[in-house]
This record gives structure tokens, sequence and C-alpha cells, in this order.
């Protein structure tokens, strides 16, 4: 068997078993309320559980599992993270922002319920992220807990996705380069992606200057995750994709693939991926995974 058919065998696997995880472990974290709460719960409920590819949980238990650390732990740490991209995605759909109908083929948030619990929900699943990361369930030092919570803080604000996000509104006015869409993207998509990999190694105890490979891996990944997104936005199917595409086209958005065109951006996100798996060599066979994760980065289809 081939390397790349090994890898996807990993990949479905492990893909498989995190979904299952995190919507577990959702499920566990959100027990519906019997008192008036019970809708904004249900909201929280549909928009974290049952959707998404999950991979900046998977990011994080496979970096995790590079230093030994407790599964549950990591599969905690990785749904706050996702408790902070279920919420980016419920704003980022409202009809003030992106405006969007469809979200994992499913109708958005503010579309099955209202905008106000929309709005609600995903402030509620901001603060869970922060009480998922202080439980003693996910770490009982509070020096890993601190470090956790600043991390995440860092990768959500606007230092980080909220920042990017600003700058990809004003892209409709702006004529933004290929320097200010790599800035752009680097914040917001690439943020939440780089964290996910610092977190699990933080978790796992690596000293700052120990995590620099992981870094490297993480910051080429999180740019060819973007271009691939935006090669999807042009080339992709919405009904496997589960959303609206080919927007940014029709906002006259400057995106990698506008600015680099079709075969230099593919190129480009393929060179990042095998970039960012020259970085874990000195893991070995024990980032087998990682590896695959970021090859499966520009394959995917939705």
């Amino acid at each position: 068997m081939g390397l790349v058919a090994v890898e996807n065998d990993i990949l479905k696997s492990a893909l498989l078993r995190i979904q299952a995880e995190v919507d577990e472990t959702f499920d566990a974290f959100l027990p519906a309320p019997d008192d008036a709460r019970a809708p904004l719960v249900e909201a929280m409920r549909y928009a974290a559980i049952g959707g998404g590819k999950r991979v900046r949980p998977l990011l994080l238990v496979a970096t995790a599992s590079l230093f030994g650390v407790d599964r549950e732990a990591a599969v905690n740490a990785g749904c706050a993270v996702e408790a902070i991209h279920a919420y980016s995605l419920i704003h980022d759909d409202l009809p003030c922002m992106d405006d969007d109908d469809l979200r994992h083929g499913k109708p958005t948030l503010h579309k099955a319920f209202d905008e106000a619990t929309a709005v609600l929900a995903g402030d509620s699943l901001h603060a869970l992220a922060f009480d998922i990361l202080t439980r003693p369930d996910t770490s009982s030092d509070p020096f890993v807990q601190s470090e956790l919570v600043r991390c995440l803080a860092l990768a959500s604000g606007h230092e980080g996705m909220a920042g990017g996000q600003v700058m990809d509104m004003a892209a409709e006015e702006q004529n933004y380069d290929l320097r200010q869409v790599t800035r752009l993207q680097q914040l917001k998509t690439g943020a939440l992606l780089a964290a996910s990999v610092e977190m699990g190694s933080i978790l796992g105890r690596v000293p700052p200057d120990g995590r620099a490979p992981l870094r490297g891996y993480a910051r080429d990944i999180g740019l060819a995750f973007q271009i691939a997104d935006d090669l999807l936005d042009i080339e992709g199917d919405e009904a496997r994709a589960g959303k609206a595409l080919r927007k940014d086209e029709g906002q006259g958005k400057a995106t990698f693939v506008t600015l680099m065109g079709i075969d230099k951006a593919r190129a480009q996100a393929r060179m990042l991926v095998e970039q960012a798996v020259g970085h874990l060599a000195g893991y070995g066979d024990d980032a087998a995974l990682l590896a695959a994760l970021a090859r499966y980065i520009v394959e995917r289809d939705r």
C-alpha cells in the first residue's frame, strides 16, 4: 500500500473518531435546562453538534499525542477551539456580516431560530470555550490553564480571527495586494489553526522555544487551508460544500486565486503543504497524522 493510501486510511479513521468525540463532548457540556434558557442552549447545540470537519480539534489532539497527553484532556481543549470556531460562524452568517442562509448543509442559525438567539448563542459559545479550558479534566495545572486561555484569546480577538474578519469586510472597498490578503488570512483563518497546534504543545508542556517546528507547520497549513478554500469557492460544488460559494467573486474581493490565478494558487498550496510536512521531520512516524492532515487540507472538496 502506497504512502497516500496509508495516510488516507489514517486520516479517515481519525476524522470519524474526532467527529464522534466532539459531538459527545458538546452533548455532555450542553444539557438542555428546564427553564427559559432552553431555546438558547438548543441553538448552541444546533451550532456545535453534528457539523463541520473538526480539523481544529484533530490538529490539537494529534499535536498533543506527540507528547503523551491524555486524550480526554486534548479533546476537551479541541472543543474549546471548536466552540470559538462555531461562534464565529454564527456571527459571520448574520445579515450584518455575510448574510448567509446555509451552513454545513442546513439553515444558518439565525434562519433556524432568530437573529437575537443567534447573537446570544455565539456569545455563549465564546464563553463556553474558556470555561472548558479552566476545567480540571482539561488540565489541573493553573499555569497550563492560563497559557491555554491566553493562546485562544489572542487567536480569537483583534490580534487574530476577529481582526481578520474586519480586514475581510474592508476588502470590498479596498484593493488588497497579495501581502495584505496573506495577512488577512493569517488572522481570519490561520490564527485558530495555529492556536490548535500551539495548545496541543501547551498541554504537552513543551517550552515555547521547543515549539518552532510545530509553529512553522501551523503557519504553512493555515495559508494552504485558505488557498484551498479560495479554490473551492471558484471550483467547488455547493451541495458538497454545504454553503454558498462564489460570493467573494461576486463581491469583487481580492483572494489568492484572483491575485495568483488558479494554477499558481494550487501550486502554492501544494508547496506550502510539503513545506509544512518538512517541519515535522524531527517527529518521525509519530507525526503521520499531522502530515496526512496537511495533505488533506489541499485535496478536500468541502
